[in-house]
């Protein structure tokens, strides 16, 4: 791991009057570019030959004569041959030379190599290097590892699939589409094995994964996915932020339920066994009497963040839980970094953030402000990992 000094000492060199926010252009870096246009930051999406036209074309700003912004909250983007080329020391160096602040997305730990960046990427970036690894599953102190010492509730592990006996949840990676799931439900050891022999005769999972998968206990419940922001720069009441709810859309998953169970039944060997590949959010919101169950969950996370990844999770962060018919949370999956389903908060902001600051406040708008804060407070380096 970098030593935290050797990337913050890069912050010595920059003219603060030309920081530029950037992000790798996938996932939430449409939420991220428009946050920084709301706060007045040029931004710089660093897009992968052949994935470049949203942002190089659909969402690229518009300047008039006078180089005022028309339309569009892109203003700059490098059409590299790879996403992870971006930490190719010349880039780097360019980075820094532009006073580029990076901010991290589950697309930049997906493509890029987590060692690289931990050890070599010195691009002064938003949030908590040490945690991205966290979000591994194949890591022994991943977040479930995290959510133990913590006190946190998640769902019950089952080590051995000969002991299921309840409705359980199989995690694992696809065998083809490598960044998504091949995740499977199972209420038997039997329909387990069933299902695994279907998985992998279709291609959908390998021998190989499964002996690395987390079988689970399955919530039964709605999601709510917690978009959180915690604040070292806040002087004056909570550091922790709740900014808003997301939940996501699945397929083939949602497909399945959107049919009548006879319809189900008639489904052939490979369109019976549902995907979870996550393909879309909606918003949403809490019942305010469950609200300070959410904050104290928070309240444990940042804590255990503390005490076991120094400095501890800075910025957003997204508690991903299951809600029981007791109203019980249980996190299923952490994010400690923006998470997947803020751009649906994008422009019009996040209801509760928009209540809290008083203004249309996204994800995107409050790391762009946490920026301008740290910048006029002269403690951008708090928030710099």
């Amino acid at each position: 791991m970098l030593d935290l000094n050797t990337v913050r000492e890069k912050l010595d060199y920059y003219d603060f009057s030309k920081t530029k926010i950037g992000v790798v252009a996938s996932h939430s870096a449409l939420d991220v570019c428009d946050g920084a246009v709301d706060e007045g930051f040029p931004t710089l999406a660093i897009c992968q030959k052949g994935r470049e036209k949203t942002y190089d074309r659909y969402f690229k700003t518009i300047f008039d004569d006078k180089g005022d912004r028309l339309r569009g909250v892109v203003d700059e983007t490098w059409v590299l041959d790879k996403f992870a080329d971006v930490l190719k020391d010349e880039y780097q160096k360019k980075l820094i030379e532009e006073n580029v602040i990076f901010v991290p997305n589950r697309s930049f730990t997906s493509y890029a190599p987590l060692d690289k960046i931990e050890d070599e990427f010195v691009v002064p970036m938003v949030g908590s290097r040490n945690l991205l690894r966290s979000e591994e599953r194949e890591e022994e102190k991943d977040y479930y590892w995290i959510l133990e010492k913590g006190g946190l509730p998640f769902p019950e592990k089952i080590d051995d699939p000969e002991d299921i006996d309840r409705l359980c949840i199989v995690k694992l990676k696809h065998k083809v589409k490598r960044l998504e799931r091949g995740f499977f439900t199972a209420a038997s050891y039997e329909e387990y094995q069933e299902k695994v022999d279907n998985l992998i005769r279709n291609d959908v999972i390998t021998k190989e994964d499964l002996g690395n998968a987390r079988i689970e206990e399955y919530i039964i419940g709605p999601v709510f996915n917690f978009d959180f922001f915690y604040s070292p720069l806040n002087a004056k009441g909570s550091e922790i932020e709740l900014l808003g709810i997301d939940w996501r859309f699945e397929t083939s998953l949602d497909g399945h339920v959107r049919l009548p169970a006879p319809q189900q039944m008639t489904l052939n060997e490979e369109q019976r066994v549902p995907e979870y590949t996550v393909t879309g959010h909606n918003s949403a919101t809490l019942r305010e009497s469950q609200l300070e169950k959410v904050f104290e969950l928070a309240e444990l996370y940042v804590k255990a963040t503390k005490k076991h990844y120094d400095p501890g999770v800075i910025g957003p962060f997204c508690l991903q839980t299951c809600v029981d018919k007791d109203l019980n949370f249980y996190i299923y999956d952490v994010a400690p970094r923006t998470g997947g389903g803020t751009n649906v908060h994008m422009n019009v902001g996040h209801p509760y953030g928009n209540t809290l600051w008083g203004k249309r406040m996204s994800t995107g708008r409050r790391l762009a402000l946490e920026i301008r804060r740290g910048i006029e407070m002269d403690r951008l380096k708090e928030i710099i990992t």
